[in-house]
């Protein structure tokens, strides 16, 4: 029997709570397991010492949190995002606008996924269920603001830098990553050596292949 992902969500649309109860109601494979107007309210105080479970009554870190954006408490969405992966969640962010930088802000805070309010429920079940599996949630609009992002953080890499990272991080020894390219097994280490002080310029050291992965997921440079 499959395992039935556990989904929380946040949101102070009380017509989207309610939407979203009946169409994740439907879908065998999820649970929703509390909705809150805030972070706070569904975890409790931002304290230490409360992480979970002095918010909604009985509440235990989903495996998804479904987090709006902006929501009308003045909340930063960065410090959202991390409070509820500090519980172990990860986090999709809903919203009604494609707001490209706060897209890549939420990427770079730690948010797994950005889909707006006007996809359907398929789409939706798919990118709970991909981040379920640990992977990343796709869609149009963090594919675009992605490709477009020029911020200082994010790396220029050039088309073989790119390839390189991402064979050896997909798992590739640098041998075969190299051999892949057509190129020598030292040359494939320049590219690397030369992707990794980018990072580093960048203010986002990157030393191991463990790195090197999270920059891509990061960055969504596998195509996301």
């Amino acid at each position: 029997m499959a395992r039935v992902i556990t989904v929380a969500v946040v949101d102070d649309d009380r017509m989207l709570l309610d939407g979203l109860r009946a169409w994740l109601g439907g879908v065998p494979e999820l649970r929703l397991v509390a909705t809150a107007a805030t972070v706070g309210e569904l975890l409790g105080p931002a304290d230490g010492h409360l992480p979970y479970g002095a918010g909604v009554p009985g509440y235990a870190p989903a495996d998804i949190v479904l987090l709006d954006l902006v929501l009308r408490d003045g909340s930063a969405p960065t410090d959202n995002i991390r409070r509820l992966l500090r519980t172990g969640s990860r986090v999709l962010m809903i919203s009604t606008v494609p707001d490209r930088s706060r897209i890549i802000e939420a990427i770079r805070a730690g948010a797994d996924g950005y889909l707006t309010k006007d996809h359907d429920l398929p789409t939706l079940v798919a990118a709970i269920k991909d981040l379920a599996t640990g992977r990343g949630a796709h869609s149009p609009e963090l594919a675009f603001a992605c490709a477009h992002d020029s911020s200082p953080a994010r790396p220029r890499l050039s088309p073989r830098e790119r390839q390189i990272l991402l064979d050896y991080a997909s798992g590739m020894t640098l041998k075969s990553a190299a051999r892949r390219a057509g190129i020598t097994v030292h040359t494939a280490k320049d590219y690397l050596d030369r992707v990794k002080a980018k990072y580093q310029q960048a203010g986002r050291p990157t030393y191991t292949k463990l790195d090197l992965a999270r920059r891509v997921r990061e960055d969504h440079l596998d195509g996301g």
